[in-house]
């Protein structure tokens, strides 16, 4: 007879996941690995007319358009400030592929279930721009990684 194994909860979501982490102003950022096709250093984006004020703008990656999203506006954070360690990183997602702009690219880690806890939601639905794409929070080498629900971000208009 076959032995049928019962996962509970913490056990189905127990697989590692790999993040990569990111400088958004003063916060660290976790992007979840498998949404990740490229990161490429800052280059000209070219504005495009009437688009919400935190798309940035295209970029001509390699004969591929690809629009251009400013995660500090998204967030209610200050404007972009450009330095030697910006990058632009390329999410692809099922409905599109896009570049997130962030201030600087940190490391890889993997997390554990066991490392990181889910964000819980204000009851009355009141919460800032950062708390809505944030689904958890991550502890690596003693330091706390906001994990961002990176679907949400780029889907939501």
């Amino acid at each position: 007879m076959e032995e049928v194994k019962v996962l509970t909860s913490n056990e189905e979501n127990s697989a590692p996941v790999q993040y990569i982490v990111v400088k958004i102003g003063n916060e660290q950022y976790g992007i979840n690995i498998k949404y990740i096709d490229n990161i490429v250093r800052s280059q000209r984006i070219t504005r495009v007319p009437k688009a919400q004020a935190y798309y940035k703008g295209v970029i001509n990656l390699r004969g591929e358009i690809i629009p251009v999203m400013s995660v500090r506006i998204k967030l209610g954070l200050e404007p972009d400030v450009y330095t030697g360690k910006t990058r632009i990183i390329i999410v692809k997602i099922e409905s599109a592929t896009i570049g997130v702009i962030v201030d600087e690219v940190r490391e890889v880690v993997t997390l554990e279930s066991a490392d990181t806890e889910k964000v819980a939601r204000p009851a009355n639905g009141m919460e800032d721009a950062a708390g809505r794409f944030i689904s958890s929070i991550g502890k690596s080498k003693g330091e706390l990684i906001s994990l961002l629900d990176i679907v949400s971000l780029v889907e939501e208009g």
